[in-house]
């Protein structure tokens, strides 16, 4: 229902971003841009977000505001993605659900054990390796602003511990939509399938899925420890956040505006990574303090060696020196 009237307002919404502005393209009134987010307001996700928003109205003298859509209200990931595309929305903060799709040389950071640890992805991410990544977006119309943080994932269960790769043999697993990530989990033995967030909780409510993996952020702000038993910390896919805007829209901004849009940008991004590191601490305690059992000897090493053989894979998909660029990589 909400994501109906979101699409509802949709091309309102346009109609009036378009008529804000002067025939040669000058602000004449308020421009403004909504922000699409599957996460809730207090997650990290939705703080920097907000934070973003507040940034953009200070440096924009009252010429631009932005709207932020939580929750999902606007649709899963890759429908917002989706939308923003095709003009029926500015922005989105999202995770590889959204953009991997249409920019496929972006889902190499979904590869699983690609990452030796957070510090190791946020400098990859930081270097021009992950500005050379952003641009990838310019060949869909979509300008990539900032790298923020999602966090690592880690593995939910319904009825198993999960320590090694022996351990997922048969695991109805939902994963994100990323092929990337079906890939590597049907490499470690497990049934693999994709699902949009909004619809995971009650698939696994019903048990159509036995597992799935997200980070420990999302598992308790979702409270799947009502229907999840184990958590594992596999910590098997460092998952980036980008805040992206449409071409069309940052291009209507004059170019003062368009910088403190990218300014403010920078600032979310940043600040999703601090708010992350303190929300994930707390989600950890919470989820234990729910009864969650915690599995933390996982056999990391075992699942590396296992990830081994989709390698080919993904050197035919992403090139075998950008990902030992990525692997080998070194502050």
């Amino acid at each position: 229902v909400q994501r109906r009237e979101f699409l509802a307002s949709g091309l309102a919404a346009a109609a009036a971003f378009g008529l804000s502005r002067g025939a040669a393209g000058a602000a004449t009134s308020l421009a403004v841009l909504r922000l699409g987010i599957i996460n809730g307001l207090e997650s990290p996700i939705g703080v920097s977000a907000a934070a973003f928003a507040d940034a953009v109205a200070a440096n924009c003298g009252g010429r631009v505001r932005v709207d932020i859509y939580p929750a999902g209200e606007a649709g899963g990931e890759a429908e917002m993605f989706k939308d923003m595309r095709a003009g029926a929305l500015e922005m989105v903060f999202a995770s590889s659900d959204a953009y991997a799709s249409a920019a496929t040389r972006l889902g190499v950071f979904d590869i699983p054990f690609l990452f030796r640890d957070v510090a190791h992805a946020r400098g990859v991410l930081d270097s021009e390796i992950g500005k050379k990544a952003l641009g990838q977006l310019d060949l869909v119309n979509v300008v990539g602003l900032a790298w923020g943080e999602n966090g690592l994932r880690h593995l939910t269960t319904a009825d198993r511990a999960v320590r090694t790769p022996a351990d997922l043999d048969g695991l109805k697993l939902r994963v994100p939509e990323s092929l990337v990530l079906v890939r590597g989990f049907k490499a470690l033995g497990a049934d693999a399938e994709t699902l949009p967030l909004p619809q995971l909780y009650e698939a696994l409510a019903s048990g159509r899925f036995q597992a799935e993996e997200n980070p420990l952020t999302v598992i308790s702000d979702l409270r799947f420890d009502r229907v999840q038993k184990f958590l594992c910390l596999t910590g098997h896919v460092y998952s980036p956040a980008m805040i992206m805007i449409a071409k069309g829209a940052l291009a209507s901004l004059s170019p003062e505006d368009a910088q403190a849009v990218r300014d403010a940008a920078a600032l979310c991004a940043s600040q999703s990574r601090t708010a992350n590191e303190k929300a994930e601490a707390t989600a950890l305690a919470q989820l234990r303090e729910r009864g969650m059992t915690v599995v933390e000897d996982v056999d990391r090493a075992a699942f590396v060696a296992g990830i081994a053989s989709a390698q080919e894979v993904y050197e035919n998909s992403f090139g075998k020196a950008q990902i030992a660029a990525i692997r080998d990589w070194k502050a």
